[in-house]
């Protein structure tokens, strides 16, 4: 397999985009779907102060979790912190800031940051406070919505099952979950494969996220996560 994408590469290769103080967005459910690979080597690396953006904090030992319960992250924007205790320790804490958003709500301001939408309508959570409070209102067509603004990072990190060489991916059953919204949001979009086959050789209707978005591909050391669910 050639690289004339410049699009294959190595661990050591793609860390030098994670640094002190960025925002990061990560694809995954509970540490499925998330990039174990990057994590540990973004959390080797030793960067801090971290604005994580992505369904959940994973558990203390799987996915984003590794970097939350080992306080490298200043702040969460998630659907839910629950499956991590260290989350919630730090949130009441003072030390992590939790920003909530429902999980229909968060999946659609990352797809509106992927295709460069400012914001979005919401009627969710219209007579909550802690859904409105501080966030534009408007009004349309008789009647009121919250305006969700888009959420970008500068880096966003995928786990696919295969990638071919131009970083077109395709993703394994409930392991897809975030990961075709994140892949779309960062400014630069890094993506653990299982598999990196030569270009052509994945059926282009299986194709969910087109390589267009991808910046660089590295191959996985292997998962971590089957065993939180069983």
């Amino acid at each position: 397999m050639n690289n004339k994408f410049g699009k294959i590469t190595t661990l050591e290769h793609v860390l030098r985009f994670f640094q002190d103080g960025m925002t990061l967005m990560f694809g995954g459910f509970g540490g499925v779907g998330s990039p174990p690979t990057i994590i540990a080597g973004i959390l080797e690396k030793g960067v801090r102060n971290l604005t994580l953006i992505g369904n959940d904090t994973g558990f203390p030992d799987i996915g984003i979790g590794k970097l939350v319960s080992r306080g490298r992250a200043v702040k969460v924007i998630a659907s839910h912190i629950g499956s991590n205790p260290f989350a919630g320790k730090m949130m009441h804490e003072g030390s992590l800031e939790v920003e909530f958003s429902p999980q229909g709500i968060l999946a659609e301001r990352i797809r509106a940051g992927g295709v460069g939408l400012p914001g979005i309508l919401s009627d969710i959570g219209f007579e909550n406070e802690v859904v409105t409070k501080g966030k534009p209102m408007i009004s349309l067509n008789g009647k009121e919505y919250v305006v969700e603004t888009a959420l970008t990072a500068e880096v966003s990190i995928v786990f696919a099952k295969k990638a071919d060489e131009f970083g077109n991916l395709i993703y394994d059953k409930s392991a897809r979950n975030t990961n075709p919204l994140v892949a779309m949001a960062g400014k630069i979009t890094i993506v653990e494969a299982e598999e990196i086959v030569p270009l052509g050789s994945l059926d282009p209707e299986e194709i969910i996220t087109p390589g267009v978005f991808v910046d660089y591909v590295i191959p996985s050391k292997g998962v971590n996560w089957k065993w939180a669910w069983e």
